[in-house]
């Protein structure tokens, strides 16, 4: 049974809006250690409990998954500070550094001057529907 400290392997299904956001199948099973904060609270929380061959569908909310968009993650940056600005597209990815980290953002909007970019998670502010089986636990 998984509890605290359990080493799990489980295979997975992550739907949002109605498609698959990402999937264990054709990789092999996700391995976590519970309580190491290694995999989304929400779905921590929903594991703990269940058995090897126990399969689950549930739903994660927003404060649980990747949480609420923020506004203050949302920048609107000239386009001369932008590399290669005239070739993006709302939807792109980019990349940005700031004092030795690193950012990715999706583009949001394209103005004549500006770039909006979206620096929270993609899947923030969304419901995540996963299907679970677990696999093995040690």
């Amino acid at each position: 049974m998984i509890k605290e400290g359990s080493k799990v392997k489980f295979d997975y299904t992550l739907t949002v809006d109605g498609k698959v956001a990402d999937t264990s199948s054709g990789r092999g099973p996700l391995e976590y250690t519970h309580g190491a904060g290694q995999i989304i609270v929400g779905l921590e929380k929903e594991l703990l409990g269940m058995k090897v061959g126990d399969k689950k569908s549930v739903d994660i909310a927003p404060e649980e998954g990747y949480g609420k968009v923020l506004e203050e993650a949302i920048r609107r940056v000239p386009k001369e500070a932008i590399g290669g600005a005239e070739n993006l597209k709302v939807g792109d990815m980019v990349g940005a550094s700031n004092a030795g980290h690193t950012f990715r953002a999706v583009v949001k909007e394209i103005t004549d001057k500006e770039v909006v970019l979206d620096f929270n998670h993609p899947l923030a502010g969304k419901t995540l529907h996963f299907d679970v089986e677990i696999k093995e636990i040690n």
